[in-house]
C-alpha cells in the first residue's frame, strides 16, 4: 500500500493551498483518513480526521479554516486550507487505516509528507 501526497507549497498569511493524498496498491477496504502535520522541531500533530462515512473531526486550531474530504471511488483524501496563518507552516502527512483483505487486520499507513510554507 502506498499514500502518495501532492499540493501544498508556498503562500502568504491569508491565502489558501490544498493538499491531496491517493493511495493505491494492494487494498480491500480503507477505514478513518487524516491529516497531520509537523513543524520543524516540533512533534508531529493530528490536523483533521474523516470516517469512511465522512464524519469529520478537527483540531480547535484549524476549526473554521481547514476542511478535510474524501472520495472513496477514487481513494483520495483531500485537505483544503484556507486563512493561512504562518503558524500552519509544517510537512503534511496523509494517514489511512488500511486492510487488504476481509479478514486482515486494520494497518496504519502514511504517506511521504508534503510542504506547506506561509510567509507573513
Amino acid at each position: 500500500v502506498q499514500l502518495q501526497a501532492s499540493g501544498g507549497g508556498s503562500e502568504q498569511a491569508g491565502g489558501s493551498l490544498s493538499v491531496s493524498c491517493v493511495a493505491s496498491g494492494r487494498i480491500f477496504d480503507i477505514n478513518d483518513m487524516a491529516w497531520y502535520r509537523q513543524a520543524p522541531g516540533k512533534q508531529r500533530e493530528l490536523v483533521a480526521d474523516i470516517t469512511f462515512g465522512g464524519k469529520t473531526n478537527y483540531v480547535d486550531f484549524v476549526k473554521g479554516r481547514f476542511t478535510i474530504s474524501r472520495d472513496n471511488a477514487k481513494r483520495t483524501l483531500y485537505l483544503q486550507m484556507n486563512s493561512l496563518r504562518p503558524e500552519d507552516t509544517a510537512v503534511y502527512y496523509c494517514n489511512a487505516k488500511v486492510r487488504d483483505t476481509m479478514i486482515s487486520p486494520w494497518a496504519d499507513y502514511w504517506g511521504q509528507g508534503t510542504q506547506v510554507t506561509v510567509s507573513s
